[in-house]
């Protein structure tokens, strides 16, 4: 079964080095509909509430030199057991008890990926996971199950 292997967020407030993903690791997170994880500076946008990846992908980009630890791809939730980048847009997850995300797009890098990397984001191509957002809240944890429920037919 699939399940949380980690949570970061940027709380709002926080200053950050321009070199650097900087992100608070937490044990539990609320989910908010619409805007992403609480508290979180990089909430609310429509179309990248959550950067979502797998934990087994962090393992093959560590192994080609990527820094990993958490948040330092930019990625806010890590899953266990499934593999994100094959999500296809429209597809929805439940998370925990009672949230549920949905994949808006596969994730791409940008400049600031490729200079706190120290490397290309094309390196990385298709394996940086997905964006998506919030359909329901709820509280999550690490551990918490995550299971595919259906992929939604956009026009």
């Amino acid at each position: 079964m699939s399940q949380i292997a980690s949570i970061v967020y940027k709380p709002q407030g926080m200053e950050v080095p321009a070199h650097q993903f900087l992100r608070v690791e937490l044990d539990e997170a609320r989910l908010v509909a619409g805007y992403g994880i609480e508290g979180d500076l990089k909430g609310g946008h429509s179309d990248r509430q959550l950067n979502i990846m797998s934990y087994e992908t962090l393992t093959n980009l560590r192994a080609q030199g990527f820094r990993t630890e958490p948040g330092q791809m930019g990625e806010q939730i890590v899953l266990h057991r499934l593999d994100v980048n094959s999500l296809a847009p429209g597809t929805r997850l439940a998370v925990g008890s009672s949230a549920v995300i949905e994949v808006v797009k596969a994730r791409t890098g940008c400049e600031h990926f490729s200079q706190i990397q120290g490397k290309p984001a094309s390196l990385a191509a298709g394996q940086m996971g997905v964006m998506a957002r919030v359909i329901a809240g709820g509280l999550i944890r690490a551990g918490d199950p995550v299971q595919v429920l259906k992929t939604e037919q956009h026009v």
